[in-house]
């Protein structure tokens, strides 16, 4: 098992995924989305493993009415903004090789082990 938690410095839920693995001993390699991003590849292989880019974005943050994106028309400008703005995705993106998760989602996270 590969994991990979994408999340915030101040996400509760990021925070109970670590704690979640902890326990188990799993191990797992943190990633803060917001200060480094995601890769092109990570990116759409964790759209591809969750059905979609929309699952990905966080409608609750500041950034998410600041850059207008429910005003966005086509889904390639979407798809730009949440690249260049990390700090829109919704945390935690979990992954585990192809297989990924959004937000806490620990019954998804048993079948894994």
């Amino acid at each position: 098992m590969n994991i990979q938690i994408f999340g915030k410095s101040k996400c509760f839920d990021t925070k109970k995924a670590e704690r979640y693995f902890k326990e188990r001993r799993i191990k797992y390699q943190l990633i803060d989305v917001a200060k480094y991003g995601m890769s092109k590849g990570e990116y759409n292989s964790v759209k591809n493993a969750v059905g979609g880019m929309d699952k990905l974005f966080d409608e609750k943050t500041k950034a998410y009415e600041e850059h207008f994106i429910k005003y966005l028309a086509s889904a390639e400008a979407k798809e730009e903004k949440l690249l260049e703005h990390p700090e829109l995705f919704k945390t935690p993106i979990v992954r585990n090789g192809k297989q990924a998760t959004v937000g806490y989602c620990p019954d998804v996270w048993k079948t894994w082990e």
